[in-house]
């Protein structure tokens, strides 16, 4: 199963290839993608189990539009622990970062927050 490209990026809005969801922030992971509200957790680790729990290589994580939503330590680490290698970015360089790496084949997942 692979990943799926990000289709699209606007203020607010994300499209998933595969999905006929518009996303605000949204997981994608090899095979699939949901709506993500970060307020459930922020960015917690909890916030990215779900993902790793998928299988991925890489986790990109988009920080927001102007790179609003911090990422604790302790999530780096939690990816780190697990053998992923984690990107964060701001969000328009995290989801053509997520694309290239879909493109090489890699088993990517990501968390991205399309406004501030």
């Amino acid at each position: 199963m692979t990943s799926p490209e990000i289709a699209s990026l606007s203020w607010g809005q994300m499209k998933v290839k595969g999905s006929n969801t518009t996303y605000k922030d949204c997981k994608v992971w090899p095979g699939g993608s949901r709506t993500w509200d970060w307020r459930e957790t922020g960015t917690e680790p909890a916030d990215v189990k779900e993902v790793v729990e998928k299988g991925v290589q890489t986790l990109v994580i988009g920080r927001g539009m102007s790179e609003a939503l911090k990422v604790p330590s302790s999530t780096v680490e939690y990816l780190k622990k697990h053998g992923i290698d984690v990107r964060v970015l701001q969000t328009e360089q995290a989801v053509k970062e997520y694309n290239a790496l879909v493109a090489q084949g890699v088993r990517v997942g990501g968390v991205f927050h399309s406004t501030c």
